[in-house]
């Protein structure tokens, strides 16, 4: 059973579709560690802070062009509700204190690369608020007016941003103490220290004609860190030079 904090680490969601959340996030460790209340998360609608009979959240791009654009008055609304702001419309009573100390944060292709070093940085602000944008995208005087910062999964497009907010709140949760079974878990994977991970193995020890590693059954801890180590740096500089080359960087040129 994880063990609950004195304040859970809060995620707060604006989204067209609140039905999505928390979706796989309430199923294994992370639906456990909600459960248990080392995790809290708060899906609002933003369809709730329209103005208009019909819900409207969108409208027509000026200049014209395809598709629809979110009205920066409405998900303002939205946003404000959660972050304690002046409430322009709508529900007020998801307001959080804390939330105007934390992340604001719109998925969009043009945001900074979402890295394990940016999972650090959120999960180390106690809690973030999530923008899903839909169609087009968001009026850019919103991304203007408030304090948000965009993140990108990488170059590629989805339909809107509540799989981008999965996978984020997917990538903190199980860096929070006591949801990984294991505590060495979260430092012996990749990108902890910059690499990819080492290969793993597991029983049978002989698998369609194809064996272990000796050194992983001889028992011998220093020569199997050693080992891993090397492999990670291998894996690493063949699959991913990009960071090989930060890692090196960081560690004075050495390496293989």
């Amino acid at each position: 059973m994880s063990k609950a904090p004195a304040r859970p680490w809060t995620a707060r969601v604006l989204t067209l579709y609140p039905a999505m959340f928390p979706g796989p996030l309430g199923q294994s460790l992370a639906g456990r560690a909600l459960a248990d209340g080392v995790w809290s998360l708060t899906a609002v609608d933003i369809r709730d802070f329209a103005r208009d009979k019909h819900r409207t959240v969108d409208d027509t791009p000026f200049g014209g062009g395809p598709g629809m654009v979110m009205r920066p008055d409405v998900l303002a609304a939205a946003i404000d509700s959660v972050m304690g702001g002046d409430v322009t419309g709508g529900d007020a009573g998801h307001a959080d204190p804390a939330a105007r100390t934390q992340p604001l944060v719109y998925f969009s292709p043009r945001g900074r690369r979402l890295d394990q070093a940016l999972v650090h940085e959120v999960k180390a602000a106690g809690g973030a608020t999530l923008i899903c944008g839909r169609f087009e995208g968001v009026d850019e005087r919103l991304l203007e007016a408030r304090p948000v910062v965009e993140v990108s999964l990488g170059d590629f497009v989805l339909s809107g941003g509540e799989i981008a907010a999965l996978a984020l709140l997917d990538a903190v949760v199980r860096l929070l103490p006591g949801v990984m079974g294991a505590e060495e878990s979260g430092t012996e994977e990749s990108f902890a220290e910059g690499l990819l991970e080492y290969p793993q193995y597991t029983r049978p020890q002989i698998w369609e004609g194809r064996g272990v590693p000796d050194v992983l059954l001889s028992g011998h801890h220093e020569k199997i860190a050693a080992w891993r180590r090397a492999m990670a740096e291998k894996v690493t500089a063949e699959r991913r030079p990009d960071l090989w080359e930060q890692y090196r960087r960081r560690k004075g040129g050495g390496g293989t």
